[in-house]
């Protein structure tokens, strides 16, 4: 067992990690700090996914860093692109030595008294095997997401055991899974299944999209032809900042015009949709939603590759509901049966708390739903102790590098004043309660009564609006509802 002590420790060496240790450089420069890293290699999210033709599903304008221009010509790229563009950011700013991989945080456990962090990481290889790590922190920033990397979700499918064809989740899609020439079955309707859909198109016998619901869907180019004029004719990083601007604005704004205006959006989308389906699908089934636009998230298409394959017949979209599997494929509820030989169930994501590490404030163990997040990255009671989480209505870099330039400055002020730490007023917005997320989608509401919460009002809620809180994040107040250097009379306990 090992013990070092650092000023800040970052969980997690993804986008976020990365980025959080580079404004951290910059904004507190004297700062020593240790990334954590669980996997054994750089890269997060775009790491652990390897299904065919993952890709981000934001502009990579609004996804890359403002501080490291994005110059590949795609707008939407795939996984290769963005796991390389992280590992040459770490690389760029020579950050990499500072990672240790193979190290999962289980516990952090903070002392008033000592005024610093206790973190426990177990590792899978050291000199004797398999151990735990433990060191110390002022200042630990969870930056590792908030869904779990060892489990995906998988509903109980009634008769799945008589299925003879495999079975594969694609947060762990094998290297060797051939399905050339296979019937594909892919449940789900999110971003995952959409991108699977054409990306297997043309190696399968035939793919179909098992859905109990529709998602909005919309294309987008693949490379933006403004984006190629303005990088053609301005400094790199001048064009990076407009591009990002533009398209983050763009986001925003349609957002805001759904929340505003959903009749008119709804008809908006539907519309596209019907301009590039083939002729006699049935739009209103399978691609019209229950709820309205941007209530859950909008799902993207890079040059409506999704509508090309259904046009070449090559794929097709089902909606129904499942009565349970069979030795052939799927059977149901109204007696329509799907033959397969393979199914994928992109079924969702599994959410945790603080990369499911337990958290434990002056020797009480913390129940992440008893919490209130403040400015959206730390939490009410806890102190020194940020997570990074990004918009569910945009880039998740957007928010992601003003929370970390939130950090960095918050570690700076620490240093500055002389103070040994601060933490949000721990009675938190005074019996406001609202979810963490905004979203209607399964994955967040299975677990909203376990993920810390909002208030209505700030400094207590997360707004959905990367104007305002850029704007906000220029003249936030450091000392706002913050008790510095002293100890939470009353920390929320574990039940």
């Amino acid at each position: 067992m090992s013990t070092d002590h650092v000023d800040v420790l970052i969980v997690g060496a993804g986008l976020s990690g990365i980025g959080a240790a580079h404004r951290l450089r910059e904004i507190s420069p004297t700062s020593t700090f240790t990334i954590l890293e669980a996997r054994d290699h750089i890269g997060g999210t775009w790491d652990l996914f390897r299904y065919p033709g993952i890709r981000s599903d934001s502009d990579m304008y609004t996804l890359s860093y403002p501080f490291r221009p994005w110059t590949n010509r795609n707008s939407i790229a795939d996984g290769a692109e963005i796991r390389q563009y992280i590992q040459d950011t770490a690389e760029a700013d020579g950050v990499v030595p500072h990672i240790r991989f193979g190290h999962r945080v289980t516990r952090v456990s903070w002392s008033s008294d000592d005024a610093r962090w206790t973190v426990t990481a177990t590792t899978a290889d050291g000199a004797n095997g398999p151990g735990t790590v433990t060191m110390t922190a002022s200042f630990v920033y969870f930056c590792s997401g908030y869904y779990s990397y060892d489990t995906g979700y998988t509903p109980e499918f009634p008769g799945l055991e008589a299925f003879s064809g495999t079975v594969v989740h694609p947060q762990f899609w094998p290297e060797d899974l051939d399905v050339s020439g296979q019937r594909v079955v892919v449940i789900g309707s999110g971003a995952t299944a959409v991108t699977l859909l054409p990306s297997l198109a043309d190696q399968t016998a035939h793919i179909t999209m098992l859905q109990r619901s529709p998602t909005f869907i919309t294309s987008l180019p693949q490379v933006d032809p403004l984006a190629g004029l303005t990088q053609k004719l301005l400094p790199a990083g001048l064009a990076h900042r407009l591009n990002r601007f533009r398209n983050a604005s763009v986001a925003v704004g349609f957002y805001e015009f759904c929340q505003r205006f959903p009749r008119l959006a709804r008809r908006i989308l539907l519309a596209r949709a019907r301009r590039a389906v083939p002729e006699g699908f049935d739009v209103d089934t399978h691609l019209n939603p229950s709820y309205d636009p941007w209530d859950q998230r909008l799902c993207v298409v890079p040059n409506g590759d999704l509508y090309r394959a259904l046009r070449r017949g090559k794929a097709d979209i089902v909606t129904g509901h499942i009565a349970t599997f069979t030795d052939g494929g799927i059977e149901l509820t109204d007696g329509r049966h799907l033959d397969a030989d393979v199914v994928v169930t992109a079924t969702g994501l599994q959410l945790v708390n603080f990369g499911t590490a337990e958290v434990e404030v002056d020797g009480q163990v913390l129940d992440p739903h008893d919490l209130y997040t403040y400015k959206g990255l730390m939490f009410s009671g806890v102190p020194n102790l940020a997570w990074c989480v990004g918009y569910t209505n945009a880039s998740w870099t957007l928010r992601a590098d003003l929370t970390s330039q939130y950090v960095a400055r918050f570690v700076e002020h620490l240093r500055a004043t002389g103070r040994r730490f601060g933490a949000p007023h721990p009675d938190g917005p005074g019996g406001e309660e609202r979810p963490l997320l905004d979203l209607t989608s399964g994955y967040v509401q299975r677990v909203a009564q376990q993920m810390p919460q909002q208030g209505s009002s700030r400094p207590w809620t997360i707004r959905q609006n990367w104007w305002l809180d850029s704007i906000d994040h220029r003249r936030t107040d450091l000392d706002e509802a913050m008790i510095w250097d002293v100890a939470p009379a009353k920390a929320p306990t574990a039940v």
